[in-house]
């Protein structure tokens, strides 16, 4: 009996019934020129059964825009979003709750949970025909129809392991799924520990890890983009750095800071992945000549858009929208480039009249400040050259419409000297990077230093070194003593964790870290209970203009808010799920 695979496949989304589009590849017509085709026929066709896959990756979607042009940095101490009604404001304002959610991936996930749990039902009865995917091509233990298998398995570990990843470190934990389920299974099921959480994520980690190619460069060019074991590690040593951070290791229990350790020092040991030569070309693969580059180890499908320029870009640049505004606290986070310091030591060198001299490269490949432009690759580029005018009066200034700059700053990340988004349109090619070897080493570097204290302060600050000595960014060394006159004394594990922070809100800045580090070090009334703040720039003349730091918005962050809350219309359809603290 024919059944609808399309339904079939999307059936009990969160233990629900749901339905998707994203599934149209089976609407082919190839057997019936209908949307029926039995279960059996789709397994038994490999471009089905393959592209059955290829759709449990489609889940995994870019992070550029969450409504309102909203990058998750301004539901954070980093940005503003210039859309005073933007729904990313519920993040800040104390109205976040089970009936007015943001970033409510919860469906999504189940969705790809579900598509994987089949895919690794089924795969071994596919039919699949070996291929040539992975280099060197043509070499016969590649290309055996059981290493075919094991490969494809592999990214369905990997698939299934990141989506729950994204339920934990939104809702502290999820019901675990690893079945198909039916109508005759009980879908209203209570959640799973944390703890088992973390079992099952890492469990598949290592399922996938046994079975993938070892990273990117080992998928030939067509099928670059694939999981990889280099990914599950990755993942895994996310996942373990969050389970041993205050949030969820309240006691300190070291072991569990040793095992975030060892995740991220696996990955780095398989020398398959280093820092990248330019900082800004990490996220443009037009402009680094190929997808993947050695920092990359993971990322979604590559976008063909303009819209991340014309969405972020400051308003005078053609009716671009401004939209993601870093804050003043973003900014003052970047040290001074002459003596590696903190602008608040008094001796960085730092001058409060001229603040954007001197200072750490990545500011400035970061953050558009006044004065600063972004020189165009082609002639017809929006960009054209021009330097940005935040001050008061100029034309990307403070309340010079409801688009302009909220705190005297727009977003230079992720922005490209070749898009062009009026008349004849330029698109640029970039993924949205989920994973890159920058955040390994400072995984690495934060886990050490709690475990080893003192005594890893050598290791801590080499791996530091690493990403701060990147070519065009080469900031100066730090060290444990100040006998070079520009080192970071780092007397203390306290003192020592603090300098890993900090690099780590620079470096990794508007890539949806902040969110979840500043919640897993269990600082969040701290630092996002309180205003954020942006810069009035006044001219005095041509060159010369007086700074005052001022209010953008009031922020609120209460206990609750450490966790998203699981909507009520879910809570609806199953119970047992039970909402977070303090959303009840």
């Amino acid at each position: 009996m024919k059944k609808n695979i399309f339904y079939l496949i999307l059936a009990f989304v969160t233990l629900q019934v749901a339905g998707c589009k994203k599934d149209d590849f089976l609407q082919d017509g190839s057997f019936s020129g209908t949307n029926d085709i039995t279960e059996a026929q789709l397994w038994a066709n490999p471009d089905y059964a393959r592209n059955f896959l290829n759709n449990v990756y489609s889940v995994v979607s870019d992070r550029y825009n969450l409504g309102d042009g909203a990058l998750l940095a301004s539901g954070t101490d980093e940005a503003v979003n210039s859309n005073v009604n933007a729904s990313i404001s519920t993040l800040n304002n104390g109205t976040w709750s089970p009936v007015r959610t943001f970033d409510d991936v919860y469906v999504d996930m189940y969705v790809g949970i579900r598509k994987a749990n089949m895919f690794l039902e089924k795969i071994d009865a596919a039919a699949i025909v070996p291929i040539d995917e992975v280099l060197p091509a043509n070499v016969a233990e590649n290309q055996t129809y059981a290493s075919q298998i094991e490969r494809l398995k592999g990214q369905a570990y990997f698939l299934r392991a990141f989506f729950e990843f994204e339920l934990l470190k939104r809702y502290g934990s999820f019901a675990i799924v690893t079945k198909t389920l039916t109508i005759n299974d009980k879908l209203d099921v209570p959640r799973n520990t944390f703890d088992q959480c973390v079992a099952q994520i890492s469990a598949d980690c290592e399922a996938a890890i046994t079975r993938l190619p070892l990273s990117p460069s080992e998928w030939n060019t067509t099928n670059r983009g694939r999981a990889t074991q280099t990914s599950a590690m990755a993942l895994k040593s996310r996942m373990l750095l969050y389970a041993a951070s205050p949030q969820y290791n309240p006691t300190n229990d070291v072991t569990k800071w040793q095992a975030a350790l060892d995740a991220a020092k696996r990955l780095m040991d398989t020398g398959k992945h280093n820092i990248y030569t330019s900082y800004p070309n990490i996220w443009l693969w037009n402009v680094s000549g190929a997808a993947y580059n050695t920092e990359v180890i993971f990322a979604t499908q590559t976008l063909n858009t303009n819209s991340i320029e014309s969405t972020n870009a400051p308003i005078s640049y053609d009716g671009a929208t401004g939209r993601t505004n870093p804050t003043q606290e973003m900014v003052d986070a970047f040290e001074m480039k002459t003596t590696g310091r903190p602008i608040t030591d008094a001796s960085s060198g730092y001058v409060a009249t001229n603040p954007y001299a001197n200072r750490d490269p990545r500011l400035g490949f970061t953050v558009m400040f006044n004065t600063a432009s972004i020189q165009p690759i082609v002639a017809a580029n929006n960009f054209k050259g021009k330097p940005v005018e935040t001050f008061v009066g100029g034309k990307d200034g403070l309340g010079l419409n409801v688009n302009a700059t909220k705190t005297g700053y727009y977003m230079r990340k992720y922005l490209s000297e070749s898009a062009v988004w009026t008349g004849t349109a330029t698109n640029i090619r970039r993924p949205w990077i989920l994973f890159r070897y920058a955040e390994i080493l400072l995984n690495y570097a934060e886990a050490v230093n709690e475990v080893q204290g003192v005594a890893g302060q050598t290791e801590v600050l080499r791996v530091l070194n690493m990403i701060r000595n990147r070519t065009g960014v080469a900031m100066p060394a730090l060290q444990t003593t100040s006998a070079a006159g520009n080192g970071y004394v780092a007397p203390t594990k306290d003192e020592l964790r603090k300098r890993i922070h900090s690099e780590r809100r620079v470096e990794l800045c508007f890539e949806e870290h902040r969110f979840y580090d500043v919640r897993r070090w269990k600082e969040g009334e701290i630092t996002f209970n309180k205003p954020v703040t942006g810069m009035k720039i006044t001219p005095l003349s041509a060159t010369t203009f007086t700074y005052t730091p001022f209010t953008v918005e009031n922020r609120v962050f209460a206990a609750r808010n450490y966790l998203y809350p699981i909507s009520q219309s879910e809570l609806n359809k199953a119970p047992s799920l039970g909402q977070n603290p303090g959303y009840q």
